[in-house]
């Protein structure tokens, strides 16, 4: 359908021939943008329609409609909301989580990190290990101190001692005996 189509003879007796021609365009739908500004503005148009209809039957000052005025036809604009606008009115309902807080373990207290200056302890169950520190005697006499293996009182358990004159420090080990006699209290330092 597309090839040149004989038109007679031409004026040395030759045949013409004609170009074939584009295809016609498809007609276009329109957009639904363009449908909604169309429709949009018959809706605003109808609507001036009506409020000029509706102000020329205004009353006058006394308060009564004017004699002149004829009923005539009414026009009445409807609009309606879509889906999605009526959607967006609703709130959204509010959700309520409860979480119960969970308590926080406690940890039994351990040995004290203090103590005083007379007695025999054992390490880890009477007093925590670690290195502790004195102020030095608490009379006139020194402050002494023993590490001691066990508590059976015997001179081969002792596994170091001090006589101090001041200041002191000493380290325990878990599971040693400490003894002291006549110092002041002893304080954790480390």
């Amino acid at each position: 359908m597309n090839s040149p189509q004989y038109q007679g003879p031409g004026p040395y007796n030759t045949p013409q021939y004609t170009a074939p021609l584009p295809p016609a365009p498809s007609p276009r739908k329109p957009s639904r943008a363009k449908a909604w500004v169309t429709h949009g503005a018959v809706a605003f148009v109808a609507l001036l329609v009506g409020t000029g209809i509706g102000s020329s039957g205004e009353a006058d000052a006394d308060g009564k409609a004017g004699a002149s005025a004829k009923p005539g036809p009414t026009v009445t604009a409807t609009a309606t909301a879509t889906a999605r606008e009526t959607a967006k009115a609703a709130p959204a309902p509010t959700v309520t989580k409860t979480v119960t807080a969970k308590p926080k373990k406690t940890e039994k207290p351990g040995p004290p990190s203090t103590f005083s200056g007379d007695g025999e302890y054992l390490v880890g169950e009477d007093i925590a290990a670690g290195t502790y520190k004195t102020a030095g005697g608490d009379g006139s006499f020194g402050c002494y101190w023993a590490r001691l293996k066990d508590a059976s009182g015997e001179f081969d358990a002792i596994i170091a001692n001090n006589n101090l004159e001041g200041p002191g420090r000493v380290t325990l080990n878990k599971g040693e005996y400490f003894q002291t006699k006549r110092c002041a209290e002893w304080k954790k330092a480390g």
